[in-house]
């Protein structure tokens, strides 16, 4: 059962108002579940409008955030939680720990790299969690395309490919991962 999701996403909102669009949408669909949000913690850009749009529906919002930023003042002072940590590596580990599935939005560098790394975890056994990202207007249409070449050129197998699923809508990725985590009916039911 899906509590909380990790959303790594942009600290800017991008050039494309959908995308800000997308991420309220995300937030509302994870609130109409009543699943809570880990995240970077910022209170700007697509993670603002995550945070902002999770906590107007009433679920908890969870920032994971190193000090050197909080210090800069850049934190979201008014989410549920903020965890502060000494490095960007820990911040990492923390927002893997107390989710119970990744989902990527767009975003930049930071991003990828969180995206990067839930999944190389995945692939190493680190956790069973499920990886999705939000394709809004085809954003992750080329890295979809690079993870495609891995397999091809053979640097990673078709499952470990199948580890992170593409969505258009928010409804839908939402829809997913609950489906992902649902309990399995045994033989006996």
């Amino acid at each position: 059962m899906i509590r909380r999701v990790a959303v790594y996403c942009g600290s800017n909102v991008g050039a494309d108002p959908s995308f800000a669009e997308a991420a309220r949408d995300l937030a509302t669909a994870l609130a109409s579940r009543g699943i809570g949000v880990v995240y970077g913690g910022g209170r700007s850009g697509l993670m603002g409008v995550v945070a902002d749009t999770a906590l107007a529906h009433g679920v908890d919002v969870v920032g994971v955030m190193p000090t050197h930023l909080v210090r800069r003042e850049i934190a979201h002072e008014g989410i549920t939680e903020l965890h502060e940590t000494a490095t960007m590596h820990e911040r990492k580990a923390m927002m893997v720990e107390l989710a119970d599935a990744y989902v990527a939005l767009p975003g930049g560098v930071g991003t990828l790299e969180e995206l990067s790394e839930v999944l190389s975890w995945a692939r190493i056994g680190l956790h069973a969690k499920p990886v999705a990202v939000l394709n809004t207007g085809g954003f992750y249409h080329h890295l979809l395309e690079f993870l495609d070449q891995m397999v091809v050129s053979g640097f990673i197998r078709p499952h470990e490919r199948e580890m992170v699923s593409d969505h258009a809508t928010p409804e839908g990725l939402v829809e997913a991962l609950c489906a992902a985590t649902a309990p399995r009916p045994t033989e006996d039911a």
